[in-house]
C-alpha cells in the first residue's frame, strides 16, 4: 500500500487498498490503524479533503471499524546523527 504523507492534525500518513477497501491511518505518535470496509469515495475525499484531521474525525473514526498497529512510514535517518553519536561514544572510551 502506497502512503500519501500529510500533517493534518495528528494525521502523518493516508493509504488505501482499494481491492482489499482497506483504509491505513498513521499517526504522530508512531501508531497506526487499518479501518476495513471503506469505500473509494470515502478514500477519495480524506486524500483531497482540506481538512484531513476533521474528515477522519467526522467521517471515518467511528464510522469503521479498525484494527490497531504501528506505522509504517519511518523518518529518515539523519546521517549526521549517527556521525556525532560515534564521535560522542568514542569520546566516553
Amino acid at each position: 500500500m502506497e502512503m500519501k504523507r500529510i500533517n493534518a492534525g495528528k494525521l502523518r500518513a493516508i493509504g488505501y487498498e482499494p481491492r482489499e477497501r482497506m483504509l491505513r491511518v498513521e499517526f504522530d505518535d508512531g501508531s497506526a490503524i487499518d479501518y476495513a470496509g471503506v469505500g473509494t469515495e470515502v478514500w477519495r475525499r480524506l486524500s483531497t479533503s482540506g481538512s484531513a484531521w476533521s474528515y477522519f474525525r467526522d467521517n471515518i473514526e467511528d464510522e469503521f471499524s479498525g484494527r490497531r498497529g504501528v506505522a509504517r512510514t519511518q523518518k529518515k535517518p539523519n546521517p549526521l546523527e549517527e556521525l556525532f553519536k560515534a564521535a560522542s561514544d568514542d569520546a566516553e572510551s
